[in-house]
């Protein structure tokens, strides 16, 4: 079945949690998307949490004292499923309610908070799942769309200037404080909104990814919205 993400080269689009996680990522292709039209009130769920931090992780036990209606039970249902579904893979997902994250506003020159584009790194075999149910949700851009930020040659001076430090340590330097993992999108770029309710698996940069870690981003969050968020 035909959908937005269809006939986009970096997604592959799959129909069940199984296929989802058995598929591999090829090519051009480091994100698969479980589509998927959920039923149910998420907004109800958000509405009875309480946000205690801009970034507060909702327990399974926070989820089943809320008092539902119909619809809102439906949608709590589809959320502790998709937790159980990770949970039996081996992962440890996260439900976060989210009003902001932390912004990197030390250097004027970079950012590398989440709302920068980015990849994520891991030291052993391993994917990003996430799934956003309420409110703005992510981006990702392929590669040939952004450039690595340390390559930018301005940026890359400045960060020279911020090492002070050997030539042979300046890499080391890059990767201790995550600068390789942010990019700059290139001029006119149509970052892909990853939507409501699906479910994603992203590949992560470690030594034996066979395709390019994916690129992606937090989005900017509304006023007055919160965002539900399941990651791992």
């Amino acid at each position: 079945m035909k959908n937005a993400f269809s006939d986009n080269p970096q997604i592959g689009v799959v129909s069940t949690f199984s296929e989802l996680v058995n598929s591999n990522f090829q090519g051009d292709m480091n994100a698969i998307c479980w589509y998927r039209n959920l039923v149910g009130d998420f907004e109800e769920i958000v509405s009875k949490l309480e946000l205690k931090e801009n970034v507060t992780e909702i327990s399974v036990e926070d989820l089943l004292a809320l008092k539902l209606s119909e619809n809102g039970n439906l949608a709590r249902e589809i959320i502790l499923r998709d937790m159980r579904l990770l949970t039996d893979l081996g992962a440890s997902p996260t439900l976060n309610l989210i009003n902001n994250y932390e912004r990197d506003e030390e250097l004027d020159f970079i950012s590398t908070d989440v709302y920068s584009f980015h990849v994520d790194r891991s030291p052993i075999p391993t994917d990003t799942f996430l799934c956003t149910y309420h409110g703005s949700a992510s981006d990702i851009l392929p590669h040939d769309q952004v450039e690595q930020k340390i390559l930018i040659p301005e940026i890359r001076e400045k960060l020279k200037k911020l090492h002070d430090g050997p030539e042979a340590e300046f890499e080391n330097f890059l990767e201790e404080y995550f600068f390789d993992l942010h990019y700059q999108p290139k001029p006119n770029t149509k970052p892909v909104n990853l939507g409501l309710g699906h479910l994603w698996r992203l590949a992560v940069d470690h030594p034996s990814q066979q395709v390019l870690p994916c690129v992606h981003r937090a989005p900017a969050e509304k006023d007055d919205e919160y965002r539900l968020l399941l990651i791992c």
